[in-house]
């Protein structure tokens, strides 16, 4: 693979993730051309220098290295490898899934891009909207290790990244423990606090107790005292994708034969709160699907004056 700067790279799907790893391509200097069915997510990489395309197909006209940062494994399948794709592209030689997409679908999209000679990895990313922007996410990467070593250091442009194996769709099935395990995270600590805030407790005084000993975990860490506690609700990742992204893990689990009963209740408190606020409602909502069925309210003291 020749060097990213020399050669036009292409990113498909440019939103709330895509968006800022396709600028941090851009600043760092490669050529890159864009595509989005939103054309206003398009607008501001176009002013940094990047090209607009006018599908995801015209994206793999134009670009040898081809990224996807796209919402579920359907919409990656239909822009990649369905007719019309990607995959039909006179350009593309590397296909790199940004996306949280799944095994199942990482296989399945790896397979028929194989069938026209063009290489796949995976590389699924975690650290939020914050981490994208500021080139600190976590990137997990799975597929041929020869390939990897070509495109990592562009990966290093969105921050660490870790090789988990040759087999496709390794890297899809970390990240979906992974966010599997954030919003249990989430859950139980909406529990903890409602309790804590029933009996009388400060919920400020609570973290402070719980991110110093043994019940810290992301969520008392960061999700609850940014977002949860000021009542913003806006930790930047939807319940509809956090509820997607649970599920698509407990199939996975299911298929393996691995039991996961209590990702089935969480699987469910996405699924109330997807439906009491709706799909785009922010991952943090959860605590307020506790607060309600607690009658409380998991709030910051407000300030006094001196």
């Amino acid at each position: 693979m020749a060097d990213g700067s020399e050669q036009r790279l292409g990113m498909i799907g440019t939103g709330r993730m895509g968006g800022p790893m396709a600028e941090r391509l851009l600043k760092a200097g490669h050529r890159l051309v864009v595509f989005d069915t939103n054309e206003a997510a398009v607008r501001p990489l176009v002013a940094l220098g990047a090209t607009a395309a006018r599908s995801a197909l015209d994206v793999a006209n134009q670009a040898e290295t081809v990224f996807a940062s796209l919402p579920t494994p359907d919409i990656v399948r239909q822009s990649i490898i369905r007719p019309g794709g990607a995959l039909e592209g006179s350009r593309i030689r590397y296909f790199v899934d940004l996306s949280s997409s799944g095994a199942i679908a990482a296989a399945e999209v790896a397979s028929a891009l194989a069938a026209r000679g063009i290489r796949a990895l995976d590389a699924p990313v975690s650290g939020g909207v914050a981490g994208a922007r500021s080139g600190k996410l976590t990137v997990m990467a799975s597929g041929p290790r020869d390939l990897y070593e070509e495109i990592q250091p562009l990966l290093a442009q969105f921050g660490r990244v870790l090789f988990v194996g040759e087999q496709p769709g390794l890297a899809q099935t970390l990240k979906l423990l992974n966010n599997l395990m954030s919003a249990t995270a989430i859950a139980i600590t909406s529990e903890a606090m409602a309790m804590g805030v029933k009996a009388g407790l400060d919920p400020s005084v609570m973290l402070d107790v719980l991110n110093t000993s043994s019940g810290r975990n992301s969520a008392t860490q960061d999700k609850f005292p940014k977002h949860v506690l000021t009542r913003g609700f806006d930790f930047g990742f939807s319940a509809g994708l956090s509820f997607k992204d649970v599920r698509l893990c407990l199939e996975e689990a299911e298929a393996l034969g691995v039991p996961m009963m209590l990702g089935a209740v969480v699987r469910q408190m996405l699924s109330i709160t997807c439906n009491t606020y709706g799909f785009d409602t922010d991952c943090t909502s959860i605590a307020r699907i506790v607060e309600g069925w607690s009658g409380c309210e998991i709030a910051a003291a407000p300030k006094t004056g001196v």
